[in-house]
């Protein structure tokens, strides 16, 4: 008999976010201050509703952090670090994708992650699902499972009802040698989905993830879509989130029926050193009674939060300035990882 599992929606119940604490062997070293602001506000907004948990390098990053987290009234009693090593902080896409089982166990896939296509050093980010596991930080009974097959995180989104949602820009990517088809089949498998919804259009400049869904399309609910559109004619985005938007009011629900789309305002581009970042509010990340959205003093922040608002009416939407973030490419939701509930050893 074929085992039972499923591959729960973000918004389900939380045992922890994972999230990696910045350090100068990273990519941040050059904004680290910068970056270090967000994280705090990150780890202080995160501790209001449920634990995080912080990957840091060694000893003495732990006790940098802690000492700057306490510093900042951050509620302590809801942290906890695991030393381990790691290039970057993008654990969306290095961290574990957590299935549950029907006896309440969770099985850990561990993809291939490969820098999003060969584009930066990740041999250490690719290990750190193993250097978890082998720390302790999941609860008896969890398996890994080891999958060569390249697949971030970012890449993909689940209602939690066996729909899949992804891009074929990123997926044709990674494995250009692969049908739609195959790809599906495998996703499928994988993820214990019924179908997987492709995506054909859409993109934001600076993003060199190839584009990933989770800064541009997200389920809200198995009936609900929340997604980063523009209404800026003149701006070189306009055409081709336009034809995505077009994209999803034409797919159904597994029921037959249009979905609920709750589209996002646009943020005024953001230059840093002649090149565009990608200011997206797609990339928010859902908590136990919350959704944490990236601010990026932008007069659309507001309105921003009031479509997700409205998108998720028994959640507090709390604002989390993101600006440093989009200078690597990536914001609120690239550098976190929902673990479930029940994953986490206590």
């Amino acid at each position: 008999m074929t085992e039972k599992l499923r591959f729960p929606a973000e918004w389900e119940s939380q045992a922890a976010i994972l999230i990696a604490w910045p350090h100068a062997d990273t990519d941040w070293a050059d904004r680290l201050d910068q970056v270090e602001e967000t994280y705090i506000a990150l780890v202080s907004a995160i501790t209001r509703f449920q634990p995080v948990l912080i990957c840091v390098a060694d000893d003495d990053l732990e006790t940098y952090a802690e000492m700057r987290l306490r510093s900042n009234r951050v509620d302590m009693e809801r942290v906890r670090f695991v030393t381990a090593a790691y290039d970057d902080t993008w654990l969306r896409d290095s961290g574990p994708i957590t299935l549950n089982k029907a006896d309440g166990s969770h099985r850990l896939l561990d993809f291939r992650f490969t820098g999003w296509g060969g584009k930066f050093q990740a041999s250490l980010d690719d290990q750190l699902v193993g250097a978890l596991f082998d720390a302790g930080v999941f609860a008896d009974g969890s398996e890994r499972e080891v999958i060569d097959f390249a697949l971030e995180g970012g890449a993909i989104d689940t209602d939690g009802a066996g729909t899949l949602l992804t891009t074929w820009q990123c997926l044709n990517e990674r494995h250009p040698d692969a049908s739609r088809e195959e790809l599906t089949t495998r996703l499928a498998g994988w993820l214990q989905q019924e179908r997987v919804l492709w995506l054909d259009h859409g993109y934001l400049e600076g993003d060199d993830t190839d584009a990933h869904v989770d800064t541009l399309v997200r389920f809200a609910s198995p009936t609900s879509i929340v997604y980063q559109a523009c209404d800026d004619t003149g701006d070189s985005h306009h055409a081709e989130l336009q034809a995505m938007g077009r994209e999803l009011e034409a797919l159904r629900t597994v029921d037959g029926a249009p979905y609920t789309l709750f589209p996002l305002p646009w943020a005024q581009p953001v230059i840093d050193d002649g090149r565009r970042l990608a200011a997206s509010y797609a990339n928010y990340l859902i908590l136990n009674g919350a959704v944490l959205m990236p601010a990026y003093g932008d007069v659309a922040d507001d309105a921003a939060r009031d479509v997700l608002a409205q998108a998720y009416p028994e959640r507090e939407i709390v604002q989390v300035p993101c600006r440093s973030l989009i200078w690597q490419n990536g914001s609120l939701h690239c550098i976190t990882m929902q673990l479930p509930a029940g994953v986490v050893a206590i």
